[in-house]
């Protein structure tokens, strides 16, 4: 038999790389309600009593960064002095500028060289889905996601008051010959009032949070450390420096499959960075879906102001039930990977960032790039 452990990580929506992802793709959000054509690539920087905002932007309404900053932090829990990082004291400075046009003329329809709307950068993604979950999703990073929202539920909805906004999860699965059959250990480190006793965090959150998303994938022999250093009581952008974009893993498959590198927090869907992997996604989850194979992963590459990739393959790693060269002449008939149908068929141009900047942006159906609707035309081409 061959056994193997795999793990994957999260964090919460309070963790310092996340606060700026949230600021990042808010900011991101109001400008595309404003105007629908806006392009963005924003940065943020946390750091004790300090966001800075930074980056290229185009469009027509002026957007209230203060505000957004502010409000972003309310909400995540940054909203007194015992959590380290106030949103009404913060100091915010905001370095945002116009997008350059020479980046402009590569995405607009019509200017450039190319006369169709193209990447906005050059680089490669990658999408991959199994069907180990109900998410069509690898299991590690699925319970890594729900132990970090259920840290975050629990300190929303004060049934463990005490807890503050930053927190992490990590969860090692134990398969044997490529079956998850139990989880191997489980960490959280989730920042605490210093006036509950550690005693008291572990067990709570060993009753509320762990128990109750793990359930029957945990046995007697499972390994669990909560807040394993001693306490944590001092965390988030007061005891720790955030980056937009640092937690490229955990927003996507948990280092279970392959990741081209580019961030997808802050960017507009003009960037393929963020619109090629969702679009990745969208076709390796309906291959999986459709039964063409167990497990799929898929990578596209582009140049910066051309529409058309200038490559694609898949990897199925034999669990195939066609030929894979059967089914990319399937992808290609039946998806269209240029960024201007990408934006059109995944509803790209709303207002829907916010939502993926913490828990990852793949495995939930709210999202239009998870949705399996392209089964039947699959099943048909590669018969």
């Amino acid at each position: 038999m061959n056994i193997k452990l795999i793990t994957s990580e999260s964090v919460t929506e309070g963790h310092p790389d996340k606060v700026c992802d949230r600021i990042s793709d808010s900011i991101l959000d109001e400008m595309l309600r404003h105007d629908s054509e806006s392009h963005a690539a924003v940065e943020c920087f946390v750091t004790n009593g300090l966001v800075v905002v930074g980056g290229e932007v185009r469009t027509k309404e002026y957007v209230k960064v203060d505000e957004i900053v502010r409000r972003t932090l309310k909400d995540i829990g940054y909203s007194d002095a015992e959590s380290g990082f106030d949103c009404d004291s913060v100091g915010i400075v905001s370095a945002l500028h116009e997008q350059s046009q020479e980046i402009a003329q590569g995405v607009d329809e019509g200017k450039g060289e190319h006369k169709e709307q193209g990447a906005g950068d050059q680089g490669l993604m990658y999408g991959y889905a199994c069907n180990e979950t109900k998410e069509l999703m690898p299991l590690p990073i699925v319970l890594a996601h729900k132990l970090a929202a259920r840290l975050a539920e629990v300190r929303h909805k004060k049934i463990l008051p005490y807890l503050k906004p930053d927190g992490k999860s990590q969860v090692t699965v134990e398969y044997h010959d490529g079956k998850a059959v139990r989880v191997e250990t489980v960490v959280i480190a989730a920042c605490h009032s210093a006036k509950i006793k550690l005693a008291k965090v572990r067990a709570d959150i060993l009753k509320q949070v762990i128990t109750p998303v793990l359930g029957k994938m945990l046995d007697k022999k499972t390994k669990v450390f909560i807040n394993s250093t001693g306490a944590f009581t001092f965390g988030g952008p007061g005891a720790d420096t955030g980056l937009t974009g640092r937690k490229i893993i955990v927003d996507t498959y948990g280092g279970y499959a392959r990741h081209g590198g580019g961030c997808f927090s802050g960017k507009d869907a003009s960037k393929v960075d963020r619109s090629g992997a969702y679009m990745a996604r969208y076709v390796a989850k309906n291959i999986v879906a459709a039964g063409l194979a167990d497990k799929c992963e898929l990578q596209v590459a582009y140049a910066i102001g051309v529409a058309k990739p200038v490559g694609i393959y898949i990897d199925t790693f034999g669990t195939n039930k066609f030929s894979e060269t059967n089914i990319l002449k399937a992808i290609e008939k039946v998806f269209d990977f240029r960024p201007r149908v990408i934006i059109e068929t995944l509803g790209l141009k709303k207002p829907v960032f916010q939502k993926t900047a913490a828990y990852g942006h793949f495995g939930r159906n709210e999202f239009a790039w998870e949705k399996t609707d392209k089964i039947a035309a699959l099943k048909k081409e590669v018969k």
